[in-house]
Protein backbone atom coordinates (compact mmCIF):
# COMPACT_ATOMS: atom_id res chain seq x y z
CA UNK A 1 0.00 0.00 0.00
CA UNK A 2 0.96 3.38 -0.74
CA UNK A 3 1.43 5.98 1.99
CA UNK A 4 2.25 9.49 2.56
CA UNK A 5 4.21 10.57 5.56
CA UNK A 6 3.90 14.23 6.81
CA UNK A 7 6.71 14.81 9.11
CA UNK A 8 7.05 17.75 11.38
CA UNK A 9 10.08 19.69 12.25
CA UNK A 10 12.38 18.27 9.33
CA UNK A 11 14.13 21.62 8.01
CA UNK A 12 12.46 23.84 10.32
CA UNK A 13 13.47 25.40 13.80
CA UNK A 14 17.52 24.44 13.66
CA UNK A 15 16.94 20.65 11.98
CA UNK A 16 18.11 20.38 8.58
CA UNK A 17 17.92 17.30 7.20
CA UNK A 18 18.79 16.08 3.52
CA UNK A 19 16.13 14.79 1.77
CA UNK A 20 18.76 11.63 0.25
CA UNK A 21 19.18 10.93 4.12
CA UNK A 22 15.69 11.32 5.35
CA UNK A 23 14.90 8.54 2.03
CA UNK A 24 17.96 6.56 3.65
CA UNK A 25 16.34 6.25 7.02
CA UNK A 26 12.87 5.08 5.45
CA UNK A 27 14.42 2.80 3.43
CA UNK A 28 16.64 1.23 6.36
CA UNK A 29 12.88 0.70 8.05
CA UNK A 30 12.30 -1.51 5.31
CA UNK A 31 9.78 0.63 3.20
CA UNK A 32 9.72 0.53 -0.21
CA UNK A 33 9.67 3.07 -3.69
CA UNK A 34 10.50 5.93 -0.67
CA UNK A 35 10.20 9.24 -2.46
CA UNK A 36 10.43 12.59 -0.97
CA UNK A 37 8.51 15.66 -2.47
CA UNK A 38 10.30 19.28 -1.70
CA UNK A 39 12.40 19.74 1.66
CA UNK A 40 9.63 19.77 4.19
CA UNK A 41 9.16 16.60 5.25
CA UNK A 42 6.70 14.67 2.67
CA UNK A 43 7.55 11.31 2.43
CA UNK A 44 5.62 8.81 0.02
CA UNK A 45 6.78 5.34 0.69
CA UNK A 46 5.33 1.81 0.05
CA UNK A 47 4.19 -0.37 3.39
CA UNK A 48 2.85 -4.09 3.18
CA UNK A 49 1.51 -2.88 6.74
CA UNK A 50 -2.18 -1.51 7.36
CA UNK A 51 -1.94 -0.30 10.16
CA UNK A 52 -1.02 3.22 10.08
CA UNK A 53 -1.06 3.91 13.55
CA UNK A 54 2.10 1.17 14.18
CA UNK A 55 3.56 2.95 10.93
CA UNK A 56 3.55 6.18 12.34
CA UNK A 57 5.29 4.92 15.83
CA UNK A 58 7.59 2.88 13.86
CA UNK A 59 8.77 6.01 12.19
CA UNK A 60 8.76 8.22 14.50
CA UNK A 61 11.11 6.13 16.86
CA UNK A 62 13.18 5.49 14.08
CA UNK A 63 13.72 9.20 12.92
CA UNK A 64 14.46 10.17 16.71
CA UNK A 65 17.07 7.45 16.98
CA UNK A 66 18.10 8.47 12.98
CA UNK A 67 17.69 12.44 13.63
CA UNK A 68 18.48 12.86 17.46
CA UNK A 69 15.36 14.55 17.68
CA UNK A 70 11.33 13.77 17.95
CA UNK A 71 9.76 14.02 14.34
CA UNK A 72 5.75 13.60 14.71
CA UNK A 73 4.38 11.34 12.01
CA UNK A 74 1.37 12.15 10.11
CA UNK A 75 0.59 9.20 7.90
CA UNK A 76 -1.88 8.97 4.98
CA UNK A 77 -3.07 6.68 2.69
CA UNK A 78 -2.84 8.13 -1.03
CA UNK A 79 -6.86 7.70 -1.13
CA UNK A 80 -7.17 9.53 2.24
CA UNK A 81 -4.71 12.12 0.76
CA UNK A 82 -7.03 12.06 -2.56
CA UNK A 83 -10.13 13.41 -0.32
CA UNK A 84 -8.21 15.71 1.73
CA UNK A 85 -6.98 17.38 -1.30
CA UNK A 86 -10.52 17.69 -2.95
CA UNK A 87 -12.32 19.02 0.09
CA UNK A 88 -13.45 22.64 -0.28
CA UNK A 89 -14.41 24.01 3.23
CA UNK A 90 -14.43 27.80 1.87
CA UNK A 91 -16.09 29.10 -0.50
CA UNK A 92 -13.40 31.80 -0.83
CA UNK A 93 -10.61 29.39 -1.04
CA UNK A 94 -9.53 30.28 -4.57
CA UNK A 95 -9.58 33.92 -3.92
CA UNK A 96 -6.78 36.61 -4.48
CA UNK A 97 -4.76 36.76 -1.78
CA UNK A 98 -5.94 33.81 0.10
CA UNK A 99 -4.00 30.88 1.03
CA UNK A 100 -5.34 27.64 2.34
CA UNK A 101 -3.01 25.81 4.57
CA UNK A 102 -3.87 21.91 5.97
CA UNK A 103 -2.84 21.00 9.45
CA UNK A 104 -2.33 17.00 10.02
CA UNK A 105 -3.78 15.53 13.25
CA UNK A 106 -3.40 11.98 14.26
CA UNK A 107 -6.61 11.71 15.64
CA UNK A 108 -10.23 13.96 15.38
CA UNK A 109 -9.91 16.99 18.30
CA UNK A 110 -12.70 16.47 20.57
CA UNK A 111 -15.18 19.14 20.69
CA UNK A 112 -13.71 21.57 23.47
CA UNK A 113 -10.54 21.64 20.85
CA UNK A 114 -12.40 22.50 17.79
CA UNK A 115 -13.99 25.21 19.95
CA UNK A 116 -10.92 26.96 21.08
CA UNK A 117 -9.41 26.95 17.73
CA UNK A 118 -12.53 28.23 16.00
CA UNK A 119 -12.82 31.18 18.50
CA UNK A 120 -9.34 32.25 16.91
CA UNK A 121 -11.14 33.03 13.65
CA UNK A 122 -10.92 36.94 12.57
CA UNK A 123 -11.66 38.68 9.17
CA UNK A 124 -8.58 37.50 8.23
CA UNK A 125 -8.19 34.11 9.61
CA UNK A 126 -11.01 31.56 9.14
CA UNK A 127 -10.31 27.46 10.35
CA UNK A 128 -12.36 24.55 9.37
CA UNK A 129 -11.54 21.22 11.18
CA UNK A 130 -12.87 18.20 9.16
CA UNK A 131 -11.63 14.51 10.34
CA UNK A 132 -8.29 14.36 10.80
CA UNK A 133 -7.17 17.75 9.17
CA UNK A 134 -7.63 21.34 10.07
CA UNK A 135 -8.18 24.03 7.43
CA UNK A 136 -6.77 27.00 7.86
CA UNK A 137 -7.75 30.22 4.99
CA UNK A 138 -5.86 33.08 5.79
CA UNK A 139 -6.78 35.79 3.79
CA UNK A 140 -3.49 37.96 3.31
CA UNK A 141 -5.46 40.67 1.07
CA UNK A 142 -7.50 41.32 4.16
CA UNK A 143 -4.30 42.26 7.02
CA UNK A 144 -2.09 40.72 8.75
CA UNK A 145 -2.69 36.99 10.26
CA UNK A 146 -2.40 36.87 14.02
CA UNK A 147 -2.12 33.36 13.44
CA UNK A 148 1.80 32.73 13.06
CA UNK A 149 1.51 28.74 12.72
CA UNK A 150 2.16 25.23 13.87
CA UNK A 151 2.52 26.29 17.55
CA UNK A 152 -0.66 28.05 18.16
CA UNK A 153 -3.06 25.62 16.65
CA UNK A 154 -1.33 22.69 18.86
CA UNK A 155 -1.66 25.21 22.33
CA UNK A 156 -5.20 25.44 20.66
CA UNK A 157 -5.70 21.79 19.85
CA UNK A 158 -3.64 20.54 22.56
CA UNK A 159 -1.91 18.30 19.94
CA UNK A 160 0.51 17.77 17.58
CA UNK A 161 0.11 19.19 13.78
CA UNK A 162 2.03 19.66 10.93
CA UNK A 163 0.87 22.39 8.50
CA UNK A 164 1.09 22.05 4.77
CA UNK A 165 0.18 24.68 1.81
CA UNK A 166 -3.03 23.25 0.03
CA UNK A 167 -1.00 23.60 -3.30
CA UNK A 168 1.73 21.11 -1.95
CA UNK A 169 -1.36 18.58 -0.92
CA UNK A 170 -2.48 18.91 -4.35
CA UNK A 171 0.45 18.64 -5.65
CA UNK A 172 1.12 15.18 -4.04
CA UNK A 173 -2.22 14.20 -3.97
CA UNK A 174 -2.14 14.52 -8.19
CA UNK A 175 0.82 13.02 -8.70
CA UNK A 176 0.31 9.56 -6.56
CA UNK A 177 -3.78 9.26 -6.63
Amino acid sequence: MKYVAFLRAINVGGHTVKMDHLRGLFEAMGFSNVETFIASGNVIFDSKSKNTKALETKIEQALNAGLGYQVATFIRTVSELAEVARYEPFEDCGAEGNVLYIGFLAEEPLDESRQRLLSFKTQVDDFHIYGREVYWLCRKKLGESAFPGGAKFEKALGMAVTLRNSTTVRKIAGKYS
